[in-house]
């Protein structure tokens, strides 16, 4: 425009670069929209009246007001603007805000949600905010620690899917995964002894068929036992002089018998001295199945398949269980309807755990004398009971 005052009008080429500029800004501003031909050709008029407006005008007032009435149409919605894009998506909540109320039925819902009551989830959250939290930015203002926390427990109970889940707790898919690696994390640091009793070690991260012996063979349970430091209780005396500090009780998936893992003696043909010690032996053992009945039911993500992530889900198994442990520390009741389950046929059975028994075969073989002392030994010590 001239600089020299509004009094001179504006050179031909000057006219000509203000209608381009504007041109140029209302082809960007305008979008396709779904109306009727009747509204798109009036539409298109008041477009070709205010561009002939703008294109005539004589000087450097009417085209500055030309501009600013170009400006009001496109702020009243004669020239579509494009749809805005949102730096970050807009969260919905559902479950979330269930959980946050108040009432007479909160403690059930989070039994039901969360597997826990509101008490103990404040309590777990006390101890993991400091490793959950977030800094604020300008982007914005980050998940409350709660919602984290109660995000990843959601998922380990419902077995929901991260599309499914966040969306029920107003976050994103990539929120939830960050939420899940942050939280498995934290409970592997603000409860360093968790894992001793009733759960005493774990060792995960297997996938496919992988023998027992492959895997007690490479983990820690194994080296704690080699070096004397698995089992803490005073000296115990059993029949024959054998003096034991404890044992694990195995099935006959451990062909290698070892000085601390008790087997049954199995096989068809039991004679009338070995069919009780099988039997106690079984009913023992079955307090271990039980419980791992229980820890999938609880937390029903690993109860089925996934894809195989060794760099999360192993650690996830492992926080899993340090809640386990936790929550029986707590008194947190069990609730025996997570062990049942409708089909899809409308049929209420049994969750089916994925437990296969290894009691078909025979005794296995072994060469370790110490490991045949403390067998015969216990087989002694019950027929005395």
């Amino acid at each position: 425009m001239d600089g020299g005052g509004c009094g001179h009008g504006l050179r031909a080429e000057e006219m000509e670069e203000v209608a381009m500029v504007v041109c140029t800004v209302v082809l960007k501003t305008m979008n396709e929209m779904s109306s009727s031909s009747r509204d798109v050709a009036k539409q298109l008029r008041k477009r070709r009246a205010l561009l002939q407006s703008v294109a005539e005008a004589a000087d450097c007032v009417v085209t500055c007001e030309a501009v600013v009435q170009l400006c009001t149409t496109l702020s009243s919605g004669v020239f579509p603007r494009q749809t805005p894009r949102w730096w970050i998506k807009r969260r919905t909540s559902r479950t979330w805000e269930d959980l946050r109320q108040c009432d007479d039925t909160t403690n059930e819902y989070f039994r039901q949600k969360l597997r826990m009551s509101m008490a103990m989830f404040k309590q777990i959250v006390a101890a993991l905010a400091a490793f959950v939290e977030k800094k604020v930015t300008h982007y914005r203002t980050p998940l409350p620690a709660e919602q984290v926390i109660a995000f990843t427990l959601y998922r380990w109970a419902s077995r929901e899917t991260y599309e499914s889940g966040t969306s029920a707790f107003g976050n994103g898919r990539a929120s939830g995964l960050q939420a899940v690696h942050d939280v498995t994390s934290a409970l592997l640091r603000a409860y360093l002894d968790a894992i001793k009793w009733p759960i005493l070690d774990v060792h995960v991260g297997y996938p496919g068929s992988v023998h027992d012996v492959c895997v007690l063979h490479n983990s820690q349970l194994w080296r704690r036992a080699q070096t004397g430091e698995l089992f803490e209780a005073a000296p115990e005396n059993l029949p024959h002089g054998v003096v034991t500090r404890g044992y694990l009780l195995g099935d006959n998936g451990y062909p290698v018998a070892c000085p601390w893992i008790v087997q049954p003696y199995g096989g068809m043909d039991q004679g009338p001295d070995k069919e009780p010690f099988d039997n106690r032996q079984k009913v023992a053992r079955g307090c271990v199945e039980r419980a791992f009945g229980r820890l999938k039911c609880m937390w029903r993500l690993f109860l089925r398949t996934h894809k195989t992530n060794l760099e999360t889900l192993p650690q996830q198994f492992v926080a899993v269980c340090t809640l386990h442990n936790t929550l029986l520390d707590a008194g947190i009741d069990f609730d025996e309807n997570l062990l049942w389950e409708v089909g899809s046929d409308g049929v209420r059975g049994r969750v089916d755990l994925g437990i296969a028994g290894g009691d078909g075969g025979g005794r296995p073989l072994s060469s370790n004398i110490e490991g045949e002392l403390l067998w015969n030994a216990l087989h002694d010590r019950l027929a005395l009971i």
